[in-house]
């Protein structure tokens, strides 16, 4: 997609530029030093990032590390609360601010901030930073959600499934050069494992159990300069999957109940919960509280987009027949089962009735359409993905496909591999109809650098599957009135810094149809 001439501003980010033209209020000389600034020598090492946008407002984030690899999480700060300042501009010199304030970054939520900027323009770009102590941050750059009538285009690039020790995080840095307007991460942020002889980079401290492990875990992949870029460049909507806490947990339910059983699983899930929201660009009311976090919720994008973002773990029931592919498990077809919850699937449901939106989005997780991974007669299906919870499933492609949405979309992550399949209302029936499609990226770097293996039998299986790539990348979207394209981006490698990305397939689906079409 080529750049437009409001784009080009954004060089001062993809130079990796910081902090420029050190004016307005915010100069080095006039800092404040007093008892409460922060210490001396850098301390907006772990970036700066922006999220949750709406037509009137967007939620900056920071969080203060002046030694972000710290083992106690606390990144080296002082145990008090210190002041930080905030500017918004409408150019990245910082001549024209439109918006300004002073916060607290507290030693109780590891000295990270959120602001939730109002009183801003829809539909507009803005230039952010943030001052503690001598110290200027980074610039970022966010955009308000269009006003709601609007149906102007939208460029939105998604991914998942970053592991810091099985590659490096070129495909962010790749993200960031394709100027999106939005970003979504569909879960996988950081993963919990300890280091292993064969990661490609060393990742610091145990595998992740306490508070103070979870904040180093989030530290350290937040130094990382690709991944800093992609955050500084558009607002994000994130949304968890199962290793910013554990593999494969189920509600109260962890992977293996003999590791971590009972209340100290329970005590792993609320400090990890805690983590994540610092480390996020989440508003104040997904703040944990205990081992809870309301962490599903509906942006709009105009008139042009609804994006339902969901949460596929915190509710679910444990995975049938003991998880993994299974064959002929009818535990995976009782109507009781939920991934989402009788709540959240009412919620769903509710905005799908009342969707006024050109397009329908469904941010989330796991698997959406049906996958027989056995060739032959037999059927098998991943008990993890949303084949585990059929009835679920259907009711909500049959509300998808039966109310006011006009084009269904869900986006997914979690599966290390690129995907693209068309959503039928139930699946076995050949006479089914189409309800929406389904587009799921591979991981950033988990998996590696990957291969060309086409896993055909698994395409020979499910005609409703139109395509597969084993590399690593994110999908760049481009939304309109009339139609969505899809650009399935990979890279060759990520054992090493630097691949160039490239396009293995682009699709597009046109209003009011659908199906996939290649192009």
């Amino acid at each position: 997609m080529p750049d437009t001439p409001k784009h080009t501003r954004r060089s001062v980010l993809i130079g990796g530029a910081a902090a420029v033209a050190l004016g307005a209020g915010l100069t080095r000389a006039s800092a404040s030093t007093g008892a409460g600034s922060a210490p001396a020598g850098e301390v907006f090492t772990l970036g700066v990032a922006s999220g949750d946008p709406l037509p009137n407002g967007v939620v900056l984030w920071t969080r203060l590390a002046a030694n972000p690899l710290a083992e106690d999480g606390m990144g080296g700060m002082p145990g008090k609360a210190l002041p930080v300042q905030w500017q918004i501009s409408r150019d990245e010199r910082f001549t024209r601010i439109v918006h300004s304030g002073q916060t607290w970054a507290a030693p109780e939520e590891a000295h990270s901030v959120h602001v939730e900027a109002d009183g801003l323009e829809p539909g507009t770009e803005y230039y952010y930073r943030f001052r503690a102590g001598r110290e200027i941050s980074p610039v970022g750059l966010t955009r308000t959600a269009p006003a709601p009538w609007q149906l102007s285009p939208l460029t939105m690039c998604f991914a998942s499934c970053s592991h810091y020790g099985e590659g490096y995080f070129t495909a962010y840095r790749r993200l960031a050069e394709d100027h999106p307007d939005l970003v979504l991460h569909l879960g996988d942020y950081q993963y919990e494992y300890a280091a292993k002889a064969t990661d490609v980079r060393t990742v610091a401290g145990p595998e992740t159990v306490t508070l103070a492990d979870y904040r180093l875990r989030h530290a350290q992949y937040k130094t990382d300069p690709d991944l800093q870029l992609a955050h500084a460049t558009a607002p994000w909507l994130v949304v968890w999957d199962d290793h910013e806490t554990e593999n494969n947990w189920a509600d109260e339910v962890p992977e293996a109940s003999s590791q971590t059983p009972g209340a100290a699983f329970l005590d792993r899930r609320a400090v990890a919960f805690q983590a994540y929201y610092e480390n996020m660009p989440l508003r104040r009311n997904a703040r944990p509280r205990g081992i809870d976090m309301q962490l599903y919720r509906r942006i709009q994008w105009g008139q042009l987009a609804t994006f339902h973002m969901l949460d596929t773990r915190q509710y679910r029931d444990d995975q049938a027949c003991g998880d993994g592919v299974k064959v002929g498990c009818d535990e995976r077809l009782s109507p009781n089962r939920t991934i989402t919850g009788q709540e959240q699937e009412k919620w769903l449901v509710d905005g799908f009735r009342n969707s006024r939106a050109r397009w329908d989005v469904l941010g989330q997780q796991v698997v959406f359409s049906e996958i027989d991974f056995t060739a032959g007669s037999q059927l098998g299906y991943n008990m993890d993905a949303w084949d585990g919870y059929k009835a679920n499933r259907d009711r909500i492609a049959s509300a998808m496909g039966n109310s006011g949405v006009r084009n269904g979309v869900v986006l997914t992550g979690d599966v290390h591999r690129h995907w693209a399949s068309e959503v039928k209302e139930t699946y076995g029936r050949p006479d089914s109809k189409g309800v929406g499609v389904e587009l799921i990226t591979t991981s950033v770097t988990s998996g590696r650098d990957g291969d060309d293996d086409p896993y055909q039998s698994v395409l020979d299986e499910n005609p409703h599957v139109k395509f597969h790539k084993n590399r690593r990348g994110y999908i760049r979207t481009r939304f309109t009135a009339d139609e969505l394209r899809a650009d399935y981006r990979i890279l060759p490698y990520v054992s090493k810094p630097g691949a160039a990305a490239e396009t293995a397939a682009s699709f597009v689906v046109t209003d009011r149809d659908p199906s996939l079409h290649r192009i």
